[in-house]
């Protein structure tokens, strides 16, 4: 394996632990969050951490997006250059190699989708 391509997957690695770790950061904020219609915070101390759990809600939505959408991004860019080279050998295989395209771009929209629920939840 050459250095190139263990510095790729070291990135990749490092890319999907970050997603990992900001998902989990992104479910415990919204099992700890009151949830939509709940009564307004008494003291001052919850409403501080409500306004920073607000806070850290808005930087896990939009890390969910554009951590999702750069991890679309490399692998479109992979597949799409092997997919171009499979059809232009074999032209029967446009098919199949669509599939596994929008197969990667489906990972930025499983991040909008993320995004969204968090945002949902805050407001």
């Amino acid at each position: 394996m050459t250095n190139k391509a263990r510095s790729v997957s070291m990135l990749v690695g490092a890319m999907v632990m970050l997603a990992v770790i900001i998902g989990a950061g992104a479910t415990v904020l919204l099992l700890v969050s009151t949830p939509a219609g709940a009564q307004a915070p008494v003291s001052a101390a919850v409403a501080r951490l409500d306004s920073q759990l607000t806070g850290w809600a808005f930087i896990s939505a939009a890390l969910s997006a554009g951590l999702a959408a750069l991890g679309a991004g490399f692998a479109v860019a992979r597949v799409g250059s092997a997919a171009v080279g499979a059809v232009a050998e074999k032209p029967e295989l446009f098919g199949r190699v669509l599939v596994l395209v929008g197969l990667a771009e489906g990972i930025a929209i499983y991040g909008l989708i993320v995004s969204i629920l968090i945002l949902n939840r805050v407001a």
